[in-house]
């Protein structure tokens, strides 16, 4: 055989082999990798959104615990403020239950005291009676006087 007939056919062999790939294979091929390029960009833009939304929810996040934070520390303020004006309320209480109390143990003890004077005023009374008494029953001689007045400082 020939080596110009052998490299012709060869050649057109080629030739039909390229016009065959490209009509049918290579249509298929450049839709695949077009398909399969797309699928990745929609991959990688998914994971781009799904960072963005993370750096979002970060943010949010961040704000709401921040937010919580100040919710907290204002509740607590408001907790401290109440705490205080109850301790005075329970100081101012508990004063004006005192001062009562203090007048109320006066009062009692100048009822006391007045009716422990009127007690001794009434026996004071009967003892100087019952001297005065016995006195004028007895002569008056200034010795039985002094021992009679003696008796009577006695039984005070």
């Amino acid at each position: 055989m020939n080596i110009n007939l052998t490299l012709f056919a060869q050649a057109a062999t080629f030739a039909i082999f390229i016009w065959f790939t490209a009509r049918f294979v290579w249509p298929h091929l450049s839709r695949a990798i077009e398909a399969r390029q797309k699928h990745i960009a929609e991959g990688l833009a998914a994971a781009e959104r799904g960072k963005q939304d993370l750096e979002q929810a970060a943010v949010r996040t961040a704000d709401m615990l921040r937010d919580a934070r100040q919710q907290a520390q204002e509740i607590l303020a408001q907790a401290e403020k109440r705490a205080s004006q109850i301790i005075e309320e329970a100081k101012v209480a508990a004063s004006e239950e005192g001062a009562r109390l203090i007048v109320a143990a006066k009062a009692e003890i100048e009822q006391e005291v007045s009716s422990a004077r009127e007690t001794l005023r009434t026996q004071v009374a009967g003892l100087a009676v019952a001297g005065a008494e016995q006195i004028l029953r007895r002569e008056v001689d200034a010795k039985v006087h002094a021992s009679l007045l003696a008796t009577l400082q006695g039984q005070l």
